[in-house]
């Protein structure tokens, strides 16, 4: 081994949700290591341009989701462009935002920078160091050679549950259909920006394949998976020859579709599946329990699609069956079929990673795993903090 490095809390995969266990974790004064495979952090929100942060409003004019989700939105107009619509109070619109990708990127490096976090870019994670059942540290690989980082804590939110996998804990896994996002540069889009006050329209997205149901897949077109390398290799090219297609089409027409004034400017630097692999946990969401009352909750979300739907988080969708030391957060909790869709996005893993943060901390003070803590310390905390957790906390 070419390094050796000790910290409290090591969170794996930098997305909105391991940026906000560490941020979380840092501001504790703990000694936080945030490990991330790219150069950028933000995830698919940044490298993987999802730029819309999506709602933190049921659509009926009631906020649900505070703390960490809240600052990053914030965040993520801080250099801009983007806002929140003003009439979402009163169901015009909802609290939610367009946000440019690399404005995000800045305003999160600052923000971890802020709260001393230790950042590893383009370090690679490998695989767990075990002490029986427990995930005490990681194997990871960058340009120093391979190393080994040790923890009190680990947070898996590499977003496909990557460490909980490579420990050993049951996972669950989904396959995708074909879809790619990308920013491009529009003539016409322009002249029309040219004579509003502001730009943000200047953020012109381009999106082929098909929505999470499959609507708009060619017919010849299967499922991907997301936990198979080769699969993964032909999502990308495949996506990329739908996008090839769409300009040639275009280009075809002329006029202000013509390739001197239609072009693409950016493409993900990652691939943008939706659900890839999560944790069996030792509480699961499932379709149909939204609006139900969980004693366990550390937090609400709501439904994306829709106005109305709400759904309280057990604190057991971080916690993985049969591992010990490490908690997940972000798109990989346990989830399964629609609640996963809805769990998927950015305000919940903002806020199953604040959770995360506080049950590594807490476990940390009482020297013990997250899975021995008693949930009710975590609501406490949760609740100093200002979180909802209940739907009646916030009707």
């Amino acid at each position: 081994m070419n390094f050796d490095k000790t910290f409290d809390v090591l969170v794996v995969g930098a997305g909105v949700a391991g940026v906000a266990a560490a941020l979380e974790c840092a501001r504790a004064g703990l000694h936080t290591a945030l490990v991330e495979k790219t150069v950028f952090v933000g995830g698919l929100a940044t490298a993987g341009l999802i730029n819309i942060y999506l709602p933190l409003c049921d659509g009926l004019g009631h906020q649900v989701t505070y703390g960490m989700a809240e600052e990053l939105l914030c965040l993520s107009l801080r250099y801009g462009p983007g806002d929140v619509p003003a009439g979402w109070r009163e169901g015009r619109g909802r609290y939610q935002t367009p946000f440019s990708p690399a404005s995000f990127v800045l305003a999160l490096d600052e923000a971890l920078e802020e709260a001393g976090v230790a950042l590893w870019l383009d370090t690679l994670f490998c695989r767990p160091v075990m002490e029986g059942t427990r995930v005490v540290g990681l194997e990871v690989e960058n340009k120093s050679g391979r190393g080994v980082l040790c923890a009190h804590c680990v947070i898996d939110a590499t977003g496909d549950a990557d460490v909980a996998y490579r420990a050993g804990a049951a996972c669950a896994e989904s396959d995708n259909w074909l879809s790619l996002w990308a920013i491009q540069a529009s003539y016409a889009k322009a002249r029309q920006v040219a004579a509003q006050p502001e730009a943000t329209s200047l953020l012109d997205y381009v999106r082929v394949g098909g929505d999470a149901r499959g609507y708009g897949i060619p017919p010849d077109v299967a499922k991907f998976s997301g936990t198979d390398g080769a699969q993964v290799t032909r999502f990308i090219l495949e996506s990329r020859r739908l996008l090839r297609e769409h300009y040639a089409t275009n280009h075809a027409l002329g006029g202000d579709t013509g390739r001197h004034k239609l072009f693409p400017v950016t493409l993900p630097a990652m691939a943008q599946f939706r659900t890839i692999r999560c944790i069996v946990g030792q509480a699961t969401l499932s379709a149909g329990q939204d609006g139900q009352f969980v004693a366990t909750s550390v937090g609400l979300v709501p439904d994306w699609r829709k106005p109305g739907p709400v759904w309280e988080i057990p604190f057991g969708v971080l916690l993985p069956d049969g591992v010990t030391g490490l908690l997940a957060a972000g798109r990989c909790i346990s989830s399964q079929g629609d609640a996963w869709e809805v769990m998927r996005v950015i305000p919940p893993a903002a806020l199953t990673g604040q959770v995360a943060g506080v049950a590594a901390r807490l476990a940390i003070s009482a020297d013990t795993t997250p899975d021995a803590l008693d949930v009710r310390a975590v609501q406490r905390e949760l609740q100093r903090l200002a979180i909802p957790l209940h739907v009646g906390d916030v009707r």
